[in-house]
């Protein structure tokens, strides 16, 4: 009865509550389940981190930079792209082949050239120092440069003058609409101003005493320049070329650029300014003519209002004898 009596009391109000125990398999199985999980999502989430962080660090290193013989060929590209740029629009080199600028510029020297002011509409001036393409048979009989294979890509490139192109160098003394004229040895005279040439070569006179063309008295077409060389008596410019077309003037068209600098050697370095002797007073032909102009501009309206008072006194004569006359 006793077991029984126990047994009846178990049943009845159930097994007592007791707290876990670490010993018992079931408890510790499932506990030891619930840590394992836990433990490979922290995994899963600390190499996440790492491999983002990773990344981010890579992202950040610099790349490693190309070598420079791989980069040459770019370069050397970029380059050549750059020299015909400036040459095609910028500043040229040329080479002086004669004595018929002296002293100004001596042969071999190299000059730069402006080309870029062309492109604006600008045009030569007088006492400026021009490169111009051969307007005509001026180069015939001269000697043709012979360069070799790297001087000819130096040439086409821009970076040594260019044997090829038919170009003269001179100054600009006269442009479109201005009257020239040499008599005797000089001085030269543009608009009947006599012009101090200081660049002339010392011991040349500004005129040539000759029968070929040192004598002359010229209206220069507009669109055109009359060009001189500083070696006065050793320069065959425009002077020496009035039996060809266009009569020694040359066409605007044909200048390449104005020279600006000696580049070369470093020894004979200098700029190529304007002389001040092209910006006195009345030596433009616009500025000769002014006084008649502006006496034409002023008569204009006087003879106008002169006009209109004849036609105004006729008309009322015309009315004044009408009237009369029906009267």
């Amino acid at each position: 009865m006793g077991d029984l009596a126990v047994g009846a009391r178990s049943g009845h109000e159930g097994p007592e509550e007791r707290p876990g125990r670490s010993d018992e398999p079931g408890v510790e199985a499932a506990a030891g389940g619930t840590h394992l999980g836990s433990d490979a999502a922290h995994g899963d989430e600390a190499k996440s981190e790492q491999d983002a962080k990773k990344s981010e660090q890579d992202a950040k290193q610099p790349k490693k930079a190309r070598s420079f013989w791989k980069e040459l060929p770019l370069l050397i590209g970029i380059a050549l792209v750059l020299a015909l740029v400036i040459k095609s629009f910028l500043v040229q080199a040329f080479s002086i082949p004669s004595d018929s600028m002296q002293n100004t510029l001596q042969q071999g020297d190299r000059v730069l050239v402006d080309k870029l002011t062309p492109w604006f509409g600008s045009e030569p001036e007088r006492g400026e120092v021009v490169v111009f393409r051969d307007p005509g048979h001026w180069l015939d009989g001269e000697p043709t440069p012979d360069p070799n294979a790297v001087q000819r890509v130096l040439g086409w490139i821009g970076l040594m003058p260019s044997a090829d192109e038919k170009d003269l160098i001179k100054r600009v003394i006269a442009v479109g609409g201005d009257t020239v004229e040499c008599k005797g040895t000089g001085p030269v005279k543009v608009n009947g101003k006599a012009l101090n040439e200081p660049y002339v070569f010392p011991g040349n006179t500004p005129c040539t005493v000759d029968d070929q063309g040192g004598q002359f008295k010229k209206t220069v077409p507009k669109g055109k320049i009359w060009v001189m060389g500083d070696h006065r008596q050793n320069s065959l410019d425009s002077r020496y070329h009035q039996n060809q077309p266009g009569g020694g003037a040359v066409p605007v068209d044909n200048v390449v650029g104005r020279a600006i600098v000696i580049a070369w050697p470093p020894t004979r370095w200098a700029t190529l300014p304007k002389p001040d002797t092209f910006d006195q007073p009345g030596i433009n032909a616009l500025s000769s003519a002014a006084p008649g102009v502006l006496g034409l501009a002023g008569a204009v309206p006087i003879v106008l209002w002169r006009r209109r008072r004849l036609t105004v006194a006729a008309a009322r004569a015309a009315r004044v004898t009408g009237g009369s006359t029906a009267g």
